[in-house]
């Protein structure tokens, strides 16, 4: 039973406002990092959705923290409050208040935040109102780290994603033949990224393993194994697949063949394709952007290039074409989608249900709420965000910056879109057994002294809060994440499968070594970094909006003091505030 039945109120608040935290990390913090396989074709929404609340559910509940700091990042010093460890509980209720009204302000807004920062941004001004400014922590192992990490995190990201990109752009995509080159390289690929994202799951995003007690052999043994073992996959099994698929168009491969692994190769002459097939081997990753050749080849206008880059990138190619496209080919060789492909482009329909009859009838009761909590699958933001309607100024001329990338062969494109994936998947389980367990830290410390009346340095989180945080992260992903997902992605530079998955290992690997560097990180600073570090790779500073970083990195300095200020507001109101009777 409850010791501290007098503050149920606070108790039944703070559940309410973790959980407007935990809608507002899925529909920001989470859509964030999806933003980048999305925009770049390797995933469709409906699939983005569905890793993401797989991967950040189960990431969170099965080997999430079970223990999260009081305050994060030690802010401030929670022995202040044992005397009163009702008033730690009303702080974090207002921290909570502040984090989450600036985050979904943020979100409104289309700006990817830090939500780690939201949440130490309202426990800073939770300390000042009721300690002073001398009873926070503005050391290196405090607040100081924040600062830090809006040019550490970027900086090094940016580095290492634009090294990945540029051994894949002179290694495979501008070879003379990049297919052949990207076959022979996959497996690598494959072993190098497993090995990295091992890391980052055993030493940051898997606190329950407590693979610290394992030897440091143990460890690289874990590391080296899972690396072999997946290129070892790779080859006997992904490779025949890609081979038979790219290599020899076989049209009749379906994604199950992909286990005959070695028996591919022995399958036979490809089948003459019949006429009524239409369907392609692997889709257009460019459709919807064009390159300075075809702009000035074709004498399109601006106005008509933007219109045209809105029209192809919903499908309507027919209304104006390109002068290649009117051939039937594209730069990097024939007109491909694949309507049937695992990587198909989504339908935007987001139109609201007709009802028949009275509203509150429960079909129509059903329609609504099925809309509401659909609405999100049915956006593409990849075609989104060829259109400037949503902010024209930070947008910015869109069609010239994407001409100024260089569009590479999609075949080998197609073999990338598989790393993608794996990087997205792992990068999302690792942030929902990390994140999301910290994030609910403030749940965790109103019921630990609304439930126990005492006060302790760490909290423990109970299951259910895990899969309560869990499952606000998924719903605010699926109900609100394409909003955020729009405003990123190519808005930024033009995004494909190469790109895309030199920005997230680029990402990722960021966060291993500042996880053993103990460096201040962030995975929206690190994905931002790395999209801007990619995006330099193609010797135009032009390639960039830089309107929409300026806007992303004002987000990131506005947070804290902005989060500090609501919730220090309402902290300070409340405990000085004059008493009835």
């Amino acid at each position: 039973m409850p010791f501290l039945h007098q503050f149920d109120y606070i108790f039944t608040l703070g559940v309410i406002f973790a959980f407007l935290d935990g809608w507002n990390i899925g529909a920001n913090d989470v859509a964030n990092s999806f933003a980048t396989s999305v925009s770049s074709r390797s995933l469709t929404m409906r699939q983005a959705m569905l890793i993401a609340s797989v991967c950040e559910f189960g990431g969170a509940v099965l080997v999430g923290s079970r223990v999260a700091e009081t305050i994060r990042s030690k802010v401030i010093a929670v022995n202040r409050f044992e005397d009163q460890p009702e008033v730690l509980m009303l702080g974090m209720l207002c921290a909570l208040v502040g984090s989450s009204t600036y985050l979904t302000l943020a979100t409104r807004l289309g700006l990817p935040v830090s939500t780690t920062h939201c949440i130490v941004g309202g426990v800073i001004g939770v300390g000042i109102a009721t300690l002073g400014a001398g009873g926070v922590n503005w050391g290196w192992k405090g607040v100081s780290q924040i600062f830090a990490a809006w040019a550490v995190a970027p900086g090094i990201a940016g580095a290492l994603a634009a090294i990945i990109f540029l051994i894949t752009k002179y290694g495979v995509m501008k070879r003379a033949n990049p297919l052949r080159n990207g076959l022979i390289a996959i497996p690598f690929y494959f072993a190098i990224t497993s090995g990295i994202l091992t890391m980052m799951v055993v030493w940051k995003g898997a606190p329950a393993l407590k693979v610290d007690r394992l030897s440091t052999g143990a460890v690289v043994g874990i590391i080296l194994g899972v690396a072999f073992g997946v290129a070892a996959i790779c080859i006997f099994f992904l490779l025949p697949y890609l081979y038979r698929r790219l290599q020899k168009e076989d049209w009749t491969l379906h994604w199950y063949h992909v286990f005959l692994g070695p028996m591919l190769l022995f399958r036979g002459p490809v089948p003459e394709r019949p006429s009524e097939y239409t369907h392609q081997v692997v889709q257009d990753y460019y459709r919807g952007h064009m390159t300075k050749q075809q702009l000035a080849i074709a004498g399109i206008s601006n106005a008509e290039a933007d219109n045209y880059e809105q029209k192809q990138a919903v499908g309507g190619a027919d209304l104006i074409e390109k002068p290649e496209r009117q051939q039937g080919v594209t730069p990097n060789g024939p007109l491909e989608h694949d309507a049937d492909s695992t990587h198909a482009t989504a339908v935007t329909t987001t139109s609201t249900p007709a009802m028949v009859g009275p509203w509150y009838k429960p079909s129509n009761l059903w329609r609504k709420g099925t809309y509401y909590f659909f609405r999100g699958v049915n956006h593409d933001p990849a075609s989104e965000q060829s259109t400037a309607k949503t902010n024209p100024y930070l947008t910015g001329n869109l069609k010239d910056m994407h001409a100024r990338a260089t569009h590479y062969d999609n075949k080998a494109e197609y073999l990338y879109s598989f790393l993608q994936v794996m990087t997205a998947m792992t990068a999302s389980f690792a942030h929902g057994s990390n994140d999301v367990s910290n994030a609910m830290g403030p749940l965790a410390t109103i019921y630990l002294i609304w439930s126990t009346a005492t006060l302790s340095s760490t909290a423990p989180v109970p299951i259910w809060v895990l899969v309560f945080g869990g499952s606000a992260i998924v719903i605010g992903l699926w109900t609100y994440g394409y909003h955020i997902m729009r405003n990123l992605g190519n808005r930024l530079t033009l995004h494909s499968p190469s790109r895309g998955f030199s920005m997230e290992l680029g990402a990722a690997l960021t966060v291993v070594l500042a996880t053993r560097l103990a460096l201040p990180i962030s995975t929206t600073q690190c994905i931002v970094g790395a999209t801007v570090g990619v995006g330099l790779c193609t010797g135009d500073i032009k390639a960039i909006n830089w309107r929409m970083v300026a806007w992303i990195y004002l987000g990131w300095f506005i947070t804290l003091p902005c989060t500090a200020l609501i919730a220090g507001c309402l902290m300070g109101i409340i405990i000085n505030a004059p008493r009835w009777g």
